[in-house]
């Protein structure tokens, strides 16, 4: 009889174990999000709203977009990856790395000049021949790594249609990502950055003194989509960015919402 308790007890546990987490694992669900490092601000945001509409969590992982893809590449898990360019969303395509049919183009920015707060350095208009080399004076220019950083792709695109390459490539401080370059502007350790807009937007310490002309350089677009290896709580998600929430929280840092929102 004390052994048919037991048994009892054991199968109520279990029964109850079973039936408990239901509740609780919809709290618990999680999924990981690779993106690019300018989209912190705006994604953290988005991220909380769709976690508080849905009860799923988001750990969101901020890096170049180069480093992500390749971290991916090489097995990290990931169930969303939204780039600062169409390159490395073109790369993990191009290796079934991401779901191609899920990719869309979400969000758009612009390329800017910042110098810091205090700096003495005005607005200035940039075009075909601006002497910015002579604008840093003995400082440095910081942007992304012009190799890999989709910013700093832009900024060497930018800077080679304007045919000032070759005097600025020598001043140059290329950081991992953007958001490194825009804190080296900030803390004075670069009396000049090239980032986008919505960096400079979200650092009080950094004032745009310039616009790049965006014929100057490819259109700068974010695009988003599912990892090869997404959970199906992903999908959601990535249906989330292209809600009007999203639209309304995104343009408030200054992105271009490139899509109609769906709700």
């Amino acid at each position: 009889m004390l052994e048919r308790r037991r048994i009892f007890a054991a199968l109520a546990a279990a029964l109850a174990i079973a039936a408990m987490p239901y509740g609780a694992a919809a709290q618990q669900q999680t999924i990981i999000v690779f993106a690019a490092a300018s989209m912190k601000n705006a994604l953290d945001d988005v991220d909380a709203a769709f976690t508080k509409t849905t009860g799923i969590k988001v750990v969101a992982s901020y890096a170049a977009s180069s480093a992500l893809m390749k971290q991916i590449e090489q097995g990290a898990p990931a169930d969303v990856f939204l780039s600062a360019d169409l390159n490395w969303m073109d790369y993990g395509g191009e290796r079934n790395l991401i779901k191609n049919d899920t990719r869309i183009n979400l969000l758009g920015n612009r390329l800017v000049l910042i110098a810091a707060k205090d700096s003495k350095i005005g607005n200035v208009t940039i075009g075909p021949g601006f002497d910015l080399a002579a604008l840093a004076g003995d400082g440095r220019i910081a942007t992304g790594d012009v190799r890999a950083v989709p910013a700093g792709l832009y900024a060497k695109a930018a800077l080679e249609k304007l045919g000032i390459w070759a005097s600025v490539e020598p001043k140059l401080a290329m950081a991992e990502n953007v958001r490194a370059a825009l804190i080296l502007v900030a803390r004075g350790e670069a009396p000049l950055g090239i980032v986008y807009a919505t960096d400079a937007k979200v650092e009080p310490n950094v004032k745009i003194v310039g616009v790049f002309p965006e014929d100057s350089h490819p259109p700068i677009i974010y695009p988003a989509a599912l990892t090869a290896n997404a959970k199906p709580d992903a999908a959601p998600y990535l249906a989330f960015l292209r809600s009007q929430t999203a639209k309304s929280i995104f343009e408030s840092y200054g992105f271009a919402f490139l899509i109609k929102p769906t709700s």
